[in-house]
């Protein structure tokens, strides 16, 4: 397999600024970039773009990688073989982000339960992309939460030894994986006073407990689009609402689900990337799916959180439940189950009762007053693709215990698989994947260890932007843009419902640069308004009118 000459024309390369790439006369879509930077303006994802690479795939149905999956680990695989000079195409049935990695816990975690499991080397895997993504690819995306391990009088001693220790083990990881103590001060403990003040509604017998420190994302589908686009500007022909079907090592039948065309698509590698559905794609991938729900609370049922509040599940040994502030907004994700999800695989999940009673009941234990079923405004759930067999774990049914290593697997007709693994570890996963597909050809090496992502700067540098720091925190350099639409008309300046921080602009700029083509697109994830029913509703307005 060999690097597309950064001389030949295609779809998608994004070369002059404030264009999203055309469809030349090369013979092939999706040519990736050699020089060290991406195309000017070549990040811009919309309607017109996806139109023209369609028709290029139309015409010259040729590339060198088609990934299948446009969650974080196939966009995260696109940008690696685009970013190596590869040719590539990414295929998505439905939207970025639809599937398992817009409900995650929006956390990049350092793997203290891999580590609480002794799994050493997934737990330095994790920090190690902690700090990436914290540091270099996503600073705007990122920041440094603040999570509490309160002790209360059931407390043992030897508990409270286990998860110091615990916790000096997870700081040592975070110095070897060579993250700076500015991103991810040092855990100590807290005297009484200080875990009340930072977690209003403990119970107040609380005597002390442990503040340890983790990543958090703005959101989590706003890091699979900031992956997209730059993979776009490398030269990746990103396809949304585009079905593949009939998957081989050489390619794969390619449907627009808009307008019912297909085109054959030829290839010299295929990744299907298409997290719990991946068995549907390809012979011998046995997963066994695990539902993770999360609820949504009003900040002032917790009283108004300065952290992130850990509580343990009674009876269980490294099994935790966790309330944390979003982000900007008056909310409060809490979180997670870990419950095997047999039978039919769902489009969206859906939280079961007794899961949600679960996540109140447990939070509850270490509040001075429990929150019910009145203070839920929505609830969401994902299920996660993890392998199955003695290999992983598979013991006793319990999803649980399963392994969260991912794995690279190639099927008897020569297409690679990607599955397991974490969000906060798609770029080596995705680094893993485009080494199995190459099989030895030449192309240039992986390279998105350093490849800062859409939006990305120096902490200082975002700091000096002009526009509100909640613009900053979800666009990072492209804010002033965002800020500046809103300038051009009263009511992109203005908030698209009652209580919801995101304005008309930031619609409009989803829909001509971000690759939104409908309302569920823009509420469910370039923004996260869907997460509560009632604010959805009220917003769907808006999003037609952006739409149009």
């Amino acid at each position: 397999m060999s690097a597309t000459p950064t001389s030949a024309r295609s779809a998608g390369s994004g070369r002059t600024a404030g264009s999203a790439g055309s469809a030349g006369s090369g013979r092939t879509v999706g040519s990736g970039r050699t020089a060290g930077t991406a195309g000017a303006g070549g990040t811009s994802l919309n309607a017109a773009r996806r139109a023209r690479e369609l028709a290029a795939i139309a015409e010259y149905g040729q590339a060198d990688l088609l990934v299948v999956g446009g969650g974080i680990t196939g966009v995260g695989v696109a940008l690696d073989a685009a970013s190596r000079g590869l040719s590539v195409v990414l295929a998505e049935r439905h939207d970025l982000a639809f599937g398992t990695s817009r409900w995650s816990s929006k956390l990049v975690h350092g793997g203290l339960r891999y580590l609480a499991r002794g799994e050493v080397g997934i737990a330095y895997e994790s920090a190690a992309e902690r700090g990436l993504i914290m540091e270099r690819l996503a600073p705007h995306l990122t920041r440094p939460l603040p999570m509490i391990y309160p002790w209360l009088p059931g407390t043992s001693r030897g508990s409270r030894a286990l998860t110091s220790t615990g916790l000096a083990a997870a700081d040592v990881l975070r110095l070897a994986a060579r993250t700076s103590r500015r991103t991810l001060p040092r855990p100590r403990r807290l005297t009484r006073t200080e875990a009340l003040a930072a977690v209003p509604q403990l119970r107040r017998d609380v005597t002390g407990g442990m503040l340890t420190w983790d990543g958090q994302l703005t959101d989590d589908a706003r890091l699979v689009v900031a992956v997209a686009r730059t993979a776009a500007a490398y030269g990746a022909v990103i396809l949304t609402r585009c079905e593949a079907s009939g998957l081989t090592a050489d390619g794969a039948l390619l449907t627009d689900r808009l307008t019912g065309d297909s085109f054959r698509l030829r290839t010299k590698a295929v990744v299907n990337a298409a997290g719990v559905w991946a068995g549907q794609l390809a012979e011998g991938v046995a997963l066994r799916p695990s539902r993770g729900t999360h609820l949504v609370l009003a900040d002032a049922a917790l009283g108004g959180l300065r952290a992130g509040l850990i509580a343990p599940v009674p009876g269980e040994r490294n099994r935790f439940v966790f309330a944390v502030p979003v982000p900007d907004e008056p909310r409060v994700y809490v979180g997670l189950t870990d419950e095997p999800a047999d039978g039919p695989l769902p489009e969206v999940p859906e939280p079961t009762t007794g899961e949600i009673s679960f996540l109140l009941e447990t939070v509850s234990t270490v509040l001075d007053a429990p929150v019910g079923r009145g203070d839920v405004l929505g609830a969401f759930a994902g299920l996660r693709p993890l392998l199955c067999g003695p290999a992983a774990g598979d013991v006793d049914g319990a999803t649980a215990d399963l392994s969260r290593r991912h794995a690279v697997l190639t099927s008897p007709d020569g297409v690679i698989t990607v599955v397991g693994g974490k969000l906060t570890t798609y770029r080596r996963m995705a680094r893993d994947a485009v080494d199995a597909a190459l099989d030895g050809r030449t192309a240039g090496a992986c390279r998105t260890h350093r490849l800062p992502l859409v939006g990305a700067a120096a902490p200082q540098a975002l700091a000096r932007l002009r526009g509100p720091a909640r613009l900053v925190a979800r666009y990072g350099t492209e804010a002033p843009a965002v800020l500046g639409l809103a300038g051009k008309d009263p009511w992109l300046a203005e908030p698209v419902a009652q209580g919801v921080p995101v304005t008309g602009a930031e619609f409009v700029f989803a829909v001509r640069h971000e690759g939104a083509l409908d309302s569920g697109d823009l509420l469910d994830r370039r923004t996260r308004i869907g997460l509560v029913p009632a604010d959805r509703e009220q917003a769907l307005k808006a999003a037609v009118r952006a739409l149009a």
